[in-house]
């Protein structure tokens, strides 16, 4: 009895998965990172699990503990990533004033997934382990040396402790508008904190 064995050309290469390029690796990981922090500040992160990032992102299951380690360390670089951008943005890069329509406007109030990311997490961001917060921590001292660098632009001395008082003020006024339920009193809070930090409710000497 002879056995034939036939060997069809390339049907293996066929039936097996390609494996990703570099390049293809590369965006798939942006695709998770930007999907992540987009879902983490719309729901927090602990309501996001793995499987509804990676199907947000349009990608499997099993690829993610190719680029993570977990989900926790996705969720400290998917921070990072966001708030990187944020430190990044064309409003940081011109004066305050452009900074405080930007920050304090009603589009940034309606997009929680795509905005400040503090204002977004705060109490979530503050249980978090703490070697997880450092990028948290080196944000927050973007922008207070931001804010410090508009006061020495506007003339002023640099003044450490109001920058930190603005910061501040900034943050909670997004958070505050998007918290109340009546419309006005919420553009009310915007319009008010955005005056008073760059210096437009001042009377007018004669």
């Amino acid at each position: 009895m002879t056995l034939v064995i036939y060997f069809v050309k390339g049907i293996f290469k066929k039936d097996l998965p390609m494996r990703p390029t570099k390049e293809q690796a590369k965006e798939n990981r942006q695709r998770i990172l930007d999907t992540a922090a987009k879902l983490f500040r719309e729901n927090g992160i602990h309501a996001v699990g793995v499987d509804a990032v990676m199907k947000g992102a349009g990608l499997t299951h099993g690829g993610f503990y190719g680029h993570f380690k977990s989900k926790s360390d996705l969720a400290e670089q998917a921070l990072a990533h966001a708030m990187q951008n944020m430190l990044g943005a064309n409003a940081l890069n011109g004066s305050l004033d452009d900074f405080a329509k930007s920050y304090l406007s009603p589009e940034h109030r309606a997009v929680v997934g795509a905005g400040c990311t503090v204002a977004a997490l705060g109490p979530e961001l503050a249980r978090l382990p703490e070697a997880e917060r450092g990028p948290v921590t080196d944000h927050i001292r973007g922008l207070i040396a931001h804010m410090e660098n508009w006061q020495t632009e506007s003339g002023s001395k640099p003044d450490r402790s109001q920058a930190i008082a603005d910061v501040a003020s900034f943050v909670g006024a997004l958070v505050m508008s998007r918290a109340v339920n009546d419309p006005a009193l919420s553009d009310e809070i915007l319009e008010s904190v955005r005056d008073r930090v760059t210096g437009k409710d001042q009377p007018i000497s004669a």
